[in-house]
Order: C-alpha cells, then structure tokens, then sequence
C-alpha cells in the first residue's frame, strides 16, 4: 500500500515499480498473490469437507451460513484484488464482472424483479460498484477501498462470529 496509489493513470506503473524497482517487491507482490491463491483453495477445501461431513446439519446450520458468505467475501477478495493492476486482465474482469452484477435479481437494473426495487442503470448496483455508468477512475478507486478495507473488515467480524459459533457449538465434529 505504501507503493499503490489507486489512480488509473499511475496503478499499472506503481505495480510494474513495486515489482522492478521497490526492494524485495517483486517478493512482496508474488507472496501476496499465491497467498490469496491459496486462501481461496483453502477456504474451497473447508467448505468441501463441512458439506462431506454433514458439518452443516443442525445446531451447526446458523454457521454454515456465516461460512458461506465468508466463501463468497473470499471471491470477491480475489476478485477486487485482480483489478488493483488496473491493466486489460483487470479492465476487462471489472467490465465482466459488472455487466453480469446488471442482471442479479433485485439489485440489477437487468435482473429479475428489479421494478420492486425501482432499479435503473444509475441506481442499481452496477451503479454503487463503479462509482458511476462507466468504468473509469471511481471504480478503481472503489475496488481499492472494497479490497483494502470494507471487505477485510466485514469478513474480519463474521470470521469472528465464525469461530466462537464453533467453540459453542461443541468443535469441529461432524452432526449430532
């Protein structure tokens, strides 16, 4: 963070200085990438082995839940850290990304059931995502702040809610 500056005009060159210039930052940025490679191969495996376990039947169903969304926190973790290059991986990832956010139902002016909610194209959530109707500099800084602090936060409180339900929910055994 102390060598990015989330601007689409210096992103990509701040990354390829934190990789050829910065000391020990090619280092850095690989160990941060394979980490978050792993988190999600992990967290994926986890998961995995609740179901398997039947880990996931009652008293244990509330957790489940908690661990769902922590699976789907991780993603977009990952997600919103691919963008931060802000190069044509990233570029067209946020463009994918945000068009199928269009369709989701309720909260996308394309989605189903979006006239409940009285979606348009610059209210919906595509909207709060990119900071606008097209993808320019408040989405990058947008993914920036999602990626470094709100996502980290939110998943930080449910990791917690997470393993005190463990504790009081007896471990990690399998169902009663």
């Amino acid at each position: 963070m102390f060598y990015y500056v989330p601007d689409v005009n210096r992103a990509y060159a701040d990354i390829v200085d934190l990789m050829y210039v910065v000391p020990f930052g090619r280092f850095l940025r690989n160990s941060h990438r394979w980490g978050a490679h792993a988190m999600v191969i992990t967290v994926s495996v986890h998961m995995f082995r609740v179901f398997l376990t039947g880990s996931y039947k009652p008293p244990r169903q509330f957790n489940w839940v908690v661990g769902v969304i922590l699976l789907v926190l991780t993603f977009l973790l990952s997600f919103t850290g691919y963008l931060l290059p802000w190069d044509q991986l990233g570029y067209w990832a946020i463009t994918v990304g945000t068009n199928m956010a269009r369709a989701t139902p309720l909260l996308g002016h394309e989605g189903p059931f979006s006239y409940i909610l009285g979606m348009r194209p610059d209210n919906d959530i595509r909207f709060a995502l990119l900071g606008g109707t097209s993808i320019d500099a408040p989405a990058l800084l947008r993914a920036y702040v999602w990626h470094c602090i709100a996502i980290p936060v939110i998943a930080s409180a449910l990791m917690m809610v997470h393993f005190w339900r463990v504790r009081k929910d007896g471990g990690i055994s399998g169902p009663l």
